[in-house]
C-alpha cells in the first residue's frame, strides 16, 4: 500500500463545510412583513368598537372573543389568501395552497412558528444550502396545505406549520439516509422521534390544523431522502488526497441510499398527483373514513371538536341591513353592508360565532 500522505495533503477532517444561512432569516422577515400588511388591511377600528391596543390605529387587533391570538379577522385572512376549500375548488384559486403558508392568525401564532423556523431552518441551511432547504420548505408547505384541504373543508387554514413540520420530517429522513456518517446515531434518532411525537400530539387539540402538520411532515420526510442525501465520508475524503495515495475506488453513495431515494420520489409524486385529483374533483376523504377526524382533534371533557356546528348563521336582509344570528351560540347582530358578498357575510358569521 502507498505510504500515508503528508499532513498538508491529507483530507480535510471536516469535509462538509457550512453554508451561510441567509434564506431562513429572509423567510422570517417575509412572514413578519406579510403579517404587518395583513393587520393594515384588517383595519380593526373601521369594523369594530372593541379593538385591542387602539393606540396603534388600524394595526390594532381584533377583540379577544373573535381572535384570541392577537390578530386579524377571519374575513381579512381570507382576503389575503387563506386556504378556503370552496375558493380553491369552485373559484379555481389553487394559489391559496401556497399563499396560506405565509399568513398567520395572530402574534402568538407568528412568534411560535418563526422561533421554530429559526431553530430548525438555520441549522439545515448551514448544512445543505439555501436551494435545497428553500425547495424543501415550499414543497412541504404545499403538501401540508393539500392534506388540510382534503380533510378540513369547513373553515379556513393559515400558517407555516406544514412547512416547519416538513423541515422536521426532513431532519429525520436525513439522519436515516446518511446513517453511516453520524456518531451517536441512536440518541439523535430517539430525540427526533420524541420531538416529532410531542409536536404531532399537540395537534389533537381543538383549533389546531393537525392535517397540515401531518401532510407537511410526510412530504418533508420523503423530500429528505431526495434532497438531503450525502456522499460517503470516505468518498469525500479520498477526493482531497493525491492520486498516488488513493487506495482504490469508493462509491459516492451506498446502495440503500439510492433505494430510499427512488421509493421516496415515487411516494411523493404519487401522493401529490392523487391528492390534487381528489381535491379538484371535490372528493372528501372524510366521507369514507369515519375515524380520520381524530387525527386532528380528540374530544375530551374539557373541549369539543365539532367545528362546523358553530359557524352557521341565519341571515335576513332588509335593503343594506343584514341581520345575522349564529346557530351555535345564539348571538345576534345587525350590519349595514352595501352590496355585501357571500365572503363578507361568511366572515362576519365566523366572527359572530367565535
Amino acid at each position: 500500500p502507498p505510504p500515508p500522505p503528508p499532513p498538508e495533503l491529507r483530507a480535510d477532517p471536516r469535509p462538509f463545510r457550512p453554508w451561510f444561512p441567509w434564506l431562513t432569516p429572509a423567510i422570517v422577515a417575509a412572514n413578519i412583513a406579510v403579517f404587518v400588511v395583513t393587520m393594515y388591511v384588517n383595519d380593526c377600528p373601521d369594523h369594530s368598537e372593541s379593538c385591542i391596543l387602539k393606540g396603534i390605529g388600524r394595526f390594532s387587533f381584533q377583540p379577544m372573543k373573535q381572535n384570541p391570538l392577537l390578530g386579524p379577522s377571519a374575513n381579512t385572512l381570507e382576503k389575503m389568501g387563506a386556504l378556503e376549500v370552496n375558493k380553491v375548488i369552485r373559484d379555481h384559486q389553487g394559489w391559496r395552497l401556497f399563499t396560506c403558508m405565509w399568513l398567520h392568525a395572530g402574534v402568538f401564532h407568528l412568534l411560535a412558528n418563526m422561533l421554530s423556523l429559526i431553530f430548525i431552518g438555520i441549522r439545515l441551511e448551514q448544512e445543505f444550502g439555501f436551494v435545497r432547504i428553500g425547495l424543501l420548505y415550499l414543497i412541504s408547505g404545499f403538501g401540508g396545505s393539500l392534506l388540510s384541504a382534503l380533510f378540513v373543508q369547513t373553515s379556513i387554514s393559515v400558517g407555516a406549520s406544514g412547512a416547519l413540520f416538513g423541515l422536521l420530517g426532513a431532519m429525520l429522513s436525513e439522519l436515516i439516509t446518511n446513517w453511516t456518517i453520524y456518531s451517536n446515531k441512536l440518541a439523535a434518532l430517539l430525540t427526533l422521534v420524541i420531538i416529532t411525537v410531542i409536536n404531532l400530539a399537540v395537534g389533537i387539540l381543538p383549533h389546531v390544523d393537525n392535517f397540515a402538520h401531518i401532510g407537511g411532515f410526510v412530504s418533508g420526510f420523503c423530500l429528505g431522502f431526495v434532497f438531503l442525501i450525502r456522499p460517503q465520508y470516505r468518498w469525500v475524503s479520498q477526493r482531497n488526497v493525491p492520486l498516488g495515495y488513493r487506495t482504490g475506488p469508493v462509491r459516492k453513495h451506498k446502495v440503500y441510499q439510492y433505494i430510499l431515494w427512488l421509493i421516496a420520489a415515487i411516494v411523493l409524486i404519487t401522493g401529490f398527483t392523487v391528492g390534487l385529483i381528489m381535491l379538484f374533483r371535490g372528493y372528501s376523504p372524510n366521507d369514507h373514513c369515519s375515524w380520520c377526524h381524530y387525527m386532528s382533534c380528540v374530544p375530551t371533557s374539557l373541549w369539543h371538536c365539532n367545528k362546523t356546528s358553530n359557524v352557521y348563521c341565519l341571515v335576513s336582509q332588509t335593503g343594506n341591513q343584514y341581520n345575522l344570528t349564529c346557530e351555535g351560540n345564539g348571538r345576534f347582530r345587525t350590519y349595514m353592508l352595501p352590496n355585501a358578498s357571500d365572503t363578507q357575510i361568511q366572515g362576519l358569521c365566523m366572527q359572530l360565532c367565535i
